[in-house]
C-alpha cells in the first residue's frame, strides 16, 4: 500500500490529526491575523520539517478519498474505517498468496507422487486452477512450498473453508485427491497458516503496521547491533547519557555483542581506535548527543588521520524535537541541533543522522560499508525515542555486507609496471621502504612477497614498525632521517633508487622536512596511484595488484643490503646500573625488549617512548602500535584497553610518560573491571619530556603524582592488579620478575622512576629539527 507508505512514523501521524482537530492543518487554513505576523524559522532543520508536515497532510488527504464515505466522515471515525478497510484489502490479498503458493506445491507433491497420470495432466489441471483465483500460473518446474506467514488479526474464522469448497466445486478431481491424503494440500496449509503456521511462535512478537507482524527484536538498535556483528565488532564501548540509554539496550541485547562502559568519551573513542587496531578491522563506540559527541571526536579524529574503521554511535534527540523552536539540554542553548554532525562531517567519511524508521535501515547499511569501503570513522545519530521500536523493515536477518570488490585498471597495472621494472632494474642499489597506508590498502603479504623475489633491503618509516615483519633477514631497521636506527639512514640515504610504498611525509616523520631522499629517485607507491620519480603518474591500481605484478617483473639485486652487512655492528648492550644508582631509561628498554614474544603487543604513547620503542627489535608475531600522524598525548591509556580488550591472547606491555598518563589515567579502573593483565611501565621523569626538548618552559612541569596508590585506589579490592615502584635496576628487575611469575594474572602497574633529563639522543636530536621547522620566519610577503 504504498500510498500510505510515506508517514515517518506513528507519532508524526499523530501529530498531523492533533493539529487537524486545532484546525491548523488539513483542507484549508484558519491561521489566525496574529499567527500570520509570527516569522518562520529558515534554518534547515525547520523547513524540511515543514515539508514533511505538508507531505503528510496531502497524504492524509489522499487517504479520505481513498476510503469508502471517507469525505463524509469526522477525522477520527474516517481513520477506523481506513484501518477496517485496509484490514480488509490485506486479508483478501494474504488468502490469494497462500493458494497461489500452496497448491502447486501440493499439485507438484502429487505429480511426483504418481496421482497425475502424466505432466499434461498436472499443467492442466495447474491451470484450471490459476485461472479460477484469476493468478498467473507458476513456472511449470515443482518446486518446495515455502513457509506461509500468520493469518493478519482480521481473517474470518471459516473462510479457510469457503475457499476449499470453492476449489472443490471447481476442480473436484485435483481437491479428491489432495483431499484424502489426511486433510493434506491447501486445505492443511490454509489452516496451518491460520494457526500462526508451523514456525510461528505466538508468546512473541508485536505487531508494526496494520495486520503486519513483527518479530521480536527488530528494531533500529537491535539491526545496528547485528550489523555490528557482521563486521567483526564484539564490543562496544560505551559512555551513557540520557539520549543514548535505551539504544544502549537493545545493543546490549544483541548476542555476540557486549558493551564495555568507560569512564570517559574520549577514552572510548581511543579505546575504539586500539580495538579496530588489535583486530585489524571495524570498532565502534557509543555516547550521548553533543556533550559525549564533542568530546570523543578528538579520538575519532584521531582514527581519520590513521585510517581506522571505527563506528562512533550517538543516542539523538527525539524524533519530535527536530524542526522545532526547542531548547534541549546537552546543547549550546539554541534550537539547532546540527552543530555536532557538522563537526563529525570533517573527521568521518559518512554521516547518517536517523530520525525515522522507514529509511533507518538504509543510512545504517551505507555509513558502516562506506567504513569498510574507505577504512574511516563514520557517525550515526539514532533518536532518543527510536531504538526499541519494532519495524517490519527489520523483521528478517539482515543480508550480509557484500561489497564490490576494487579492481586496478589492467591497462594501467601493465603499464606503471613495466615504467616501474625499467626504472629499478638499471640501477645498482635500490631500497624498498614500508609506510604506515600498507595498513590500509592490506598490502603486507605483498609487501614481503616483493622483498623475497627482489633482494632489497627492506626499512620501515616509524608509523609503519609492526607491519612489515622484522625477523626477515633483509630487515634492516626504522628509516627517520637524522634518528634512524643504526646504519639504516646511511643505506637508504645512498641508495639510487628507493620504492617507498604507503609513505606520509609530514614534518614528525620526516624529523622537520629533513631527509635527504631525492624525488627523482624515487617510486611512490599509494594504495591507489604510482609515481615514479618526477613523473609519469599511474591512476586507479591497487598497491598490493602492483606489488604482486612487479615482484614477477624485477631482477634480483642484493647489493644494497650486502653493503648493509658489511657496515652494521650490533647494538651495544647499556651498562648495567650499580648497586642503588638511579635507574636509566635505556637500561628499562632493555629489560622490556627481553619481555617480548609472540604472546606480547607493545603501545608505545607519544613522547620519549616513541624513540626508545623504536629500537625495539620485534618478535615474529609480536604487536606494535603507536599513533604518529595525529600523537594526541593520552592516546596509549585508550587504546591499550581496546587492544587488550580485542587481543585476548595478548599480553599487552604499554609504555606511558607520567604527563600523558595524567591526560586519560581513570579508564585504568576500566582494565581492571575487564580483567585484562597488561602491563604498564609508567615513566615518571616529572614532565613533558618530549615538549621540554623542543620548547622549554615552566608550563612543561607537571603536578607529581603517587601513581602506584592513585592505581590501588581504582582497584579499591575489585579485581586482580599489583602495582610497584622502580627506582633502582635490581628493583625493576624484581618487578618484571613478579608480573612474568605469581601476578602474571593480574594487571601490572609499575612505576619507573628517572631523572627528569634522562632521554634518548634520538629525541634530543628530532626536539631540535622540529623546533627549527616549528620557529621559521614567515615568507616574505
Amino acid at each position: 500500500m504504498d500510498t500510505f507508505g510515506d508517514h515517518r512514523n506513528n507519532t508524526n501521524l499523530n501529530q498531523s490529526i492533533s493539529e487537524k482537530r486545532r484546525g491548523v492543518a488539513g483542507g484549508g487554513s484558519r491561521v489566525g491575523s496574529s499567527r500570520t505576523r509570527v516569522k518562520l524559522s529558515t534554518d534547515p532543520q525547520s523547513v524540511a520539517a515543514r515539508a514533511r508536515r505538508h507531505r503528510i497532510s496531502d497524504r492524509f488527504r489522499t487517504l479520505r478519498s481513498l476510503v469508502p464515505g471517507g469525505t463524509k466522515l469526522d477525522t477520527v471515525s474516517m481513520l477506523d474505517e481506513a484501518i477496517h478497510y485496509v484490514k480488509f484489502l490485506e486479508a483478501q490479498l494474504w488468502l490469494l498468496r497462500q493458494v497461489e503458493l500452496s497448491l502447486p506445491a501440493d499439485f507438484a507433491a502429487a505429480q511426483m507422487s504418481g496421482d497425475f497420470d502424466n505432466n499434461h495432466e498436472f499443467e492442466m489441471t495447474q491451470q484450471l486452477f490459476c485461472d479460477s483465483v484469476q493468478l498467473q500460473p507458476p513456472p511449470p518446474s515443482p518446486s518446495p512450498s515455502p513457509s506461509l506467514p500468520p493469518l493478519p488479526t482480521c481473517f474470518i474464522q471459516g473462510e479457510e473453508e469457503m475457499i476449499l469448497d470453492l476449489i472443490e466445486r471447481k476442480h473436484g478431481h485435483a481437491a479428491e485427491q489432495h483431499g484424502r491424503r489426511g486433510e493434506g494440500g491447501v486445505r492443511r496449509a490454509v489452516r496451518a497458516a491460520g494457526r500462526g503456521g508451523a514456525g510461528d511462535d505466538r508468546r512473541g512478537g508485536v505487531r508494526g503496521k496494520v495486520g503486519e507482524k513483527v518479530k521480536e527484536g527488530a528494531t533500529v538498535g537491535r539491526h545496528l547491533a547485528r550489523r555490528l556483528v557482521q563486521v567483526g565488532v564484539r564490543e562496544v564501548f560505551a559512555v551513557p547519557g540520557d539520549f543514548n540509554l535505551t539504544l544502549l539496550d537493545e545493543l546490549e541485547a544483541e548476542e555476540g555483542l557486549g558493551l564495555v562502559g568507560c569512564c570517559g568519551e574520549l577514552n572510548a573513542g581511543y579505546a575504539a581506535d586500539g580495538y579496530a587496531r588489535a583486530r585489524g578491522g571495524v570498532g565502534a563506540c557509543a555516547v550521548t548527543f553533543t556533550v559525549g559527541g564533542l568530546s570523543v571526536i578528538n579520538a575519532v579524529a584521531g582514527a581519520y588521520s590513521e585510517n581506522l574503521p571505527v563506528v562512533c554511535i550517538v543516542g539523538g534527540p527525539n524524533s519530535n524535537d527536530y524542526g522545532t523552536a526547542r531548547i534541549l539540554h546537552h546543547t549550546i542553548g539554541l534550537p539547532d541541533f546540527s552543530q555536532e554532525l557538522r563537526c563529525f562531517q570533517t573527521v568521518t567519511c559518512c554521516q547518517a543522522v536517523i530520525t525515522n524508521l522507514e529509511d533507518a535501515h538504509e543510512l545504517i547499511d551505507t555509513a558502516i560499508s562506506t567504513a569498510l569501503k574507505e577504512s574511516k570513522p563514520v557517525y550515526i545519530s539514532i533518536s532518543c525515542n527510536l531504538p526499541g521500536i519494532p519495524h517490519p523493515t527489520f523483521s528478517r536477518e539482515p543480508v550480509p555486507f557484500f561489497l564490490t570488490p576494487r579492481l586496478s585498471n589492467q591497462m594501467g597495472l601493465e603499464a606503471a609496471v613495466e615504467a616501474a621494472a625499467e626504472f629499478l632494474n638499471k640501477v645498482v642499489k635500490p631500497v624498498m621502504v614500508g609506510g604506515p597506508k600498507i595498513r590500509v590498502a592490506k598490502a603486507g603479504k605483498a609487501f614481503v612477497e616483493l622483498a623475497d623475489a627482489c633482494g632489497y633491503p627492506i626499512a620501515v618509516m616509524p608509523s609503519a614498525k609492526g607491519l612489515v615483519p622484522e625477523h626477515h633477514q633483509q630487515f634492516i631497521g626504522t628509516y627517520w632521517g637524522a634518528v634512524s636506527t643504526a646504519f639504516c639512514a646511511e643505506i637508504v640515504e645512498s641508495a639510487d633508487a628507493y620504492l617507498i610504498v604507503g609513505p606520509i611525509f609530514n614534518d614528525y616523520s620526516s624529523v622537520g622536512y629533513s631527509l635527504l631522499l631525492k624525488k627523482e629517485k624515487s617510486i611512490v607507491v599509494q594504495p591507489d596511484r604510482v609515481v615514479i620519480g618526477n613523473g609519469p603518474a599511474f591512476g586507479c591500481i591497487l598497491m598490493k595488484d602492483f606489488l604482486r605484478a612487479l615482484a614477477k617483473r624485477l631482477k634480483r639485486n642484493t647489493t644494497a643490503h650486502d653493503n648493509y652487512r658489511r657496515i652494521f655492528v650490533p647494538n651495544g648492550v647499556p651498562l648495567e646500573c650499580k648497586p642503588d644508582e638511579p635507574l636509566r631509561v635505556n637500561v628499562l628498554f632493555k629489560h622490556i625488549q627481553n619481555l617480548l614474544s609472540s604472546e606480547t603487543a607493545v603501545i608505545a604513547e607519544t613522547g620519549d617512548a616513541w624513540f626508545n620503542c623504536q629500537k625495539l627489535k620485534l618478535p615474529e608475531g609480536c604487536g606494535y602500535e603507536f599513533q604518529m600522524q595525529y600523537g594526541s598525548i593520552g592516546w596509549s591509556v585508550g587504546a591499550t584497553l581496546g587492544y587488550a580488550q580485542a587481543a585476548k591472547d595478548k599480553r599487552v606491555i604499554a609504555c606511558i610518560g607520567d604527563g600523558s598518563f595524567q591526560v586519560t589515567a581513570q579508564d585504568v579502573s576500566t582494565m581492571l573491571r575487564c580483567g585484562q593483565k597488561t602491563i604498564i611501565f609508567l615513566i615518571n621523569n616529572g614532565g613533558y619530556t618530549i615538549e621540554i626538548e623542543i620548547h622549554d618552559g615552566p608550563y612543561n612541569i607537571i603536578k607529581n603524582w603517587n601513581y602506584t596508590a592513585f592505581v590501588d585506589a581504582l582497584h579499591n579490592g575489585e579485581g586482580k592488579c599489583w602495582t610497584a615502584k622502580a627506582r633502582t635496576e635490581e628493583e625493576l628487575k624484581q618487578a618484571i620478575a613478579t608480573a612474568t611469575g605469581p601476578k602474571k594474572d593480574c594487571l601490572c602497574f609499575i612505576e619507573v622512576i628517572v631523572h627528569k633529563d634522562d632521554t634518548s639522543k634520538e629525541l634530543l636530536e628530532w626536539g631540535s629539527r622540529v623546533s627549527a621547522a616549528n620557529s621559521r620566519p614567515p615568507n616574505p610577503q
